[in-house]
């Protein structure tokens, strides 16, 4: 009966799923107004544009002067790339001028920026269970 008692738990741990958490260092903020936004997919067609159409994103929102650390705990095995807001003004979206964005981004793995935003593929880093992530992500503005 004791034997029993011993290895019930460890069944039980055995079915539960694995999960990572991801560290994001922020920086290059030009200031502390505002609110960093983040949004994380697995999903390619949505990158990064659309990030809000995924059901399953995960999203964070946090104040601009408290924004140097962003964690994301209970993060499933995958493939994920993470686009980044800098909202100075607080109207949720990124203010263009003409077709220069005026507030701050940036993405998973410093992906670059040529023309355009980049791909999914130049942003997406894998995540493994158990195995924590850690990244920084740089804050550009144009």
């Amino acid at each position: 009966m004791t034997r029993l008692l011993f290895v019930l738990p460890l069944l039980l741990l055995g079915n539960a799923p694995v999960t990572s958490t991801i560290t994001i260092d922020v920086s290059g903020l030009r200031n502390k107004v505002g609110t960093v936004y983040l949004c994380m997919t697995a999903k390619p067609k949505v990158f990064p544009r659309g990030c809000d159409a995924d059901p399953d994103r995960r999203v964070a929102a946090i104040k601009a002067s408290d924004a140097d650390e962003v964690t994301l705990r209970d993060v499933a095995p995958g493939r994920y790339a993470i686009v980044l807001l800098h909202d100075e003004n607080g109207n949720k979206k990124m203010d263009m001028s003409l077709f220069l964005p005026r507030e701050g981004f940036g993405f998973s793995r410093d992906a670059p920026v040529r023309m355009s935003a980049p791909k999914f593929d130049a942003a997406a880093f894998d995540v493994t269970a158990g195995k924590p992530v850690h990244m920084t992500m740089k804050v550009r503005y144009l």
